[in-house]
């Protein structure tokens, strides 16, 4: 399978059409044409339904679209690293991360290297552990800040000296506002509006002594600024992490923590014996420095 035939499939699916990729590749429709059936043959899967004006991907051409995103996506990521590879100090490091103020250890580190003279480009993805951890296996991250209970077993990691604090952003207008604090039991007469994650692994039962099917659950979200915006429309309280959205000052919305205090721990992870580019080992060294 060569990667100048998964780059003419992507065109395709992008363009949505034949005709259009032909053009945007500057190669002949006949000859696209012939490459795809190629491809479908040599992988025994039908790819895309060929209509009168646009092309549908099946079941099977969804998921070898999605396959062929990350292929090129690490190839890129490696040609990258390797035209780096004779310069000092220099590329790219790719660090995904869950919503969480731990993200400053990051700028720490990055901002040391900089003073160092480094020139180090850093791309960040957020998401939540399973979409930063399943980048991480397929290689298309180097490191990812993982926040709670996550098995450890097939990375290496770096406990972070920070905590993040659990609690509720209500409206400044909701009664809670008001409090000092909200009890974990009172969660159960709350509705809320929470991370799906906690509530397919039964984070909650661990963190906050409640099942997850005890809660009058409104809304699940997997980035909390989503979940703000429901909040601010009345939809429920978003159980979250303290800091990450803003709820001070003229702020529509305000972060009560719970009680007693509820805090999660936050780990820095790569995977075992991971290859690392200049620019990555340079700032794993760095974090470790700073934070081990």
């Amino acid at each position: 399978m060569e990667l100048r035939v998964l780059n003419y499939f992507l065109a395709v699916v992008r363009e949505k059409s034949i005709t259009g990729a032909a053009k945007a590749l500057h190669v002949s429709q006949p000859t696209l044409s012939r490459q795809l059936m190629e491809l479908e043959e040599e992988i025994g899967q039908t790819l895309m339904v060929r209509g009168n004006r646009h092309i549908t991907l099946t079941d099977e051409g969804t998921l070898f679209f999605k396959r062929a995103e990350e292929i090129m996506s690490l190839v890129e990521k490696t040609r990258a690293e390797m035209s780096t590879a004779n310069e000092n100090m220099s590329g790219d490091v790719y660090i995904g991360a869950a919503e969480t103020r731990g993200i400053k250890a990051v700028a720490d580190a990055a901002k040391a290297l900089q003073g160092d003279g480094c020139s180090i480009r850093y791309h960040i993805f957020s998401g939540n552990a399973a979409d930063v951890t399943d980048r991480l296996d397929k290689g298309l991250i180097d490191f990812a800040i993982i926040v709670g209970a996550v098995p450890l077993q097939k990375y290496d990691s770096l406990r972070l000296p920070f905590k993040d604090r659990w609690g509720l952003i209500v409206r400044k207008d909701d009664a809670l506002a008001a409090r000092d604090g909200v009890g974990t039991d009172e969660l159960r007469q709350i509705p809320l509006i929470t991370s799906k994650q906690a509530l397919d692994n039964e984070e909650f039962l661990s963190l906050f002594g409640i099942p997850s099917g005890e809660l009058n659950v409104s809304a699940t979200y997997n980035l909390v600024y989503n979940a703000s915006v429901m909040v601010e429309e009345g939809l429920g309280a978003a159980l979250a992490l303290d800091g990450i959205i803003n709820t001070g000052g003229e702020s529509a919305l305000r972060f009560v923590p719970l009680c007693p205090e509820v805090t999660t721990h936050l780990d820095f992870v790569w995977k075992r014996q991971r290859v690392f580019s200049k620019a990555a080992q340079s700032f794993l060294n760095k974090m470790t420095d700073l934070f081990s």
